[in-house]
């Protein structure tokens, strides 16, 4: 056995989400329902070990949208289960709130091949972590948060410490206590969700605490810059026939206004449900509804009020 593997042998015995779950040793056995059973039960401590992390979170969201308020960037950063869901919370910003391709950004090590296919030792580079960062040419006003269940992948290491150098705040999300980004990140976020229900397999718990965190960090930052009124995406980007037609029901749900008059609105509002929204309330033409939300930064309901 080489130095490293028994090295990473003790690192893995230390770590919360590595070990063996007393509530699932006879998972081998158990009839089909009963194994969906046990799974679900552990599923149930997801939610309440990212409650105890929410002061933290908020912390997080604060940083990130006094980034996007600099013209800053929101960077994901991680490796396997962690990066793919990193990358699938940044995508999904732009049809949700219409912001930029390069407002949220999701990185994997090994590339876009990692999305679909396991790129043996990408995790272990730490120095592609920093390689892979200065391609998008980081700044000092971007965030990048790693984002790890272990809380040791030398990647993510790597693309923290290279960001920490690079002026910028950093943010980690592991699901293990005394994990070293915790102490490398400015902000540290520790979901501590236990040993998985099959060993090892972070995928599980901790894959669904990390999306859980993820959500709330792009959803939560994108609230507190105007992208959102009352519960409504009213910044949606209809790009396809199901986000057309909920375009047309954001308007009717926040004006109470007939399907007819959405669509005239939305299309004298060049398809902006924030637009059109504003419109139908104010009874005013795209123009002047336009300059009013220039003035309010974009925030609708400071644009109904003004």
């Amino acid at each position: 056995m080489t130095n490293t593997s028994e090295v990473l042998i003790r690192d893995l015995d230390n770590m919360l989400s590595e070990g063996r779950n007393p509530n699932t040793l006879d998972l081998d056995t158990r009839p089909t329902q009963e194994l969906l059973r046990v799974i679900n039960q552990e599923d149930k401590k997801v939610a309440e070990a990212v409650s105890s992390q929410l002061s933290q979170i908020a912390c997080a969201v604060d940083t990130i949208v006094a980034a996007f308020k600099k013209g800053g960037r929101l960077i994901y950063i991680g490796a396997g289960t962690s990066g793919r869901l990193g990358v699938l919370d940044a995508v999904e910003c732009r049809p949700t709130f219409s912001v930029p391709d390069d407002m949220v950004v999701g990185l994997i090590a090994g590339g876009e091949r990692a999305l679909t296919h396991a790129v043996e030792g990408a995790e272990d580079n730490i120095e592609q972590g920093k390689i892979d960062l200065q391609e998008i040419q980081l700044n000092a006003n971007d965030v990048v948060v790693g984002i790890a269940a272990s809380g040791r992948t030398p990647y993510v290491i790597g693309a923290l410490e290279y960001a920490n150098n690079t002026g910028c705040r950093t943010v980690c999300l592991v699901c293990n206590p005394n994990a070293p980004l915790l102490k490398i990140a400015h902000t540290g976020i520790c979901v501590a969700v236990g040993p998985e229900c099959l060993t090892g397999s972070t995928r599980m718990k901790s894959g669904s605490a990390q999306k859980l965190v993820l959500n709330m960090l792009s959803t939560a930052s994108m609230v507190k810059i105007g992208k959102v009124y009352e519960n409504l995406m009213v910044d949606v980007n209809a790009t396809n026939h199901k986000l057309e037609a909920r375009a047309i029901r954001i308007v009717m749900q926040a004006t109470a206004c007939s399907v007819e008059q959405a669509q005239t609105a939305l299309a004298k509002a060049e398809n902006s449900a924030k637009l059109a929204i504003l419109m139908v309330l104010t009874n005013s033409s795209a123009q002047q509804a336009r300059r009013l939300l220039d003035d309010a930064d974009g925030f609708l309901r400071n644009a109904l009020k003004s």
